[in-house]
């Protein structure tokens, strides 16, 4: 990647990384979370994924092979996709508030949010990951970042599907009925 779509990438992702870790400290305290296997089965692949984006030195050799011809026409799609999954991620994660977990739990007096982005999807936080994570791919143009995007895919749906069973337990047939009205990632795109 050329160096200026490299300092982007890695200024995106900082930018989220930091914007996350402050906004973590204001949350409303847990009623409940999952399981530690269950943790790290969701995360596991998240930090797998950031390992395959960032270290280009540490990958086998045919993972950093192109997939996509270098241009600074992909790397700018790429970087574009990123900053537009993280613009949609950072709106859905102010519309949560205080609600947000970077685990699968329940909150002290947990709301049921169904405004903003989450009129859309009801997993926007994850929907603008996957985009920027698909971006982050495209703009390195090689199979680690694929991979990279692949096994986070893998991660989110694990965790939708945790999400999903406690908001259904916490919130009975309200939640169902939002389930069934709104998709989990993508707008007018249904699935389980």
């Amino acid at each position: 990647m050329t160096p200026i779509f490299s300092r982007a990438v890695i200024a995106l992702w900082s930018t989220w990384g930091i914007y996350w870790l402050i906004a973590a400290r204001n949350v409303k305290p847990s009623l409940r979370r999952v399981s530690v296997l269950k943790r790290v089965l969701h995360s596991g692949p998240l930090l797998l994924c950031g390992a395959l984006f960032f270290s280009h030195k540490a990958t086998p050799p045919f993972l950093n092979e192109r997939f996509l011809p270098q241009s600074p026409s992909t790397e700018a799609l790429g970087t574009f996709l990123l900053a537009m999954g993280m613009a949609f991620a950072f709106w859905a994660r102010l519309h949560l508030g205080r609600n947000w977990s970077s685990v699968v739990e329940l909150k002290s007096d947990h709301a049921l949010i169904r405004t903003g982005p989450y009129r859309l999807v009801r997993h926007p936080i994850y929907s603008g990951l996957l985009l920027g994570l698909f971006g982050t791919s495209i703009a390195i143009g090689e199979w680690r970042g694929l991979l990279g995007a692949a096994l986070a895919f893998l991660a989110i749906c694990l965790r939708i599907r945790g999400e999903d069973a406690l908001m259904a337990e916490a919130f009975d047939k309200t939640y169902e009925v939002y389930r069934r009205d709104t998709p989990a990632l993508v707008p007018y795109l249904f699935w389980e």
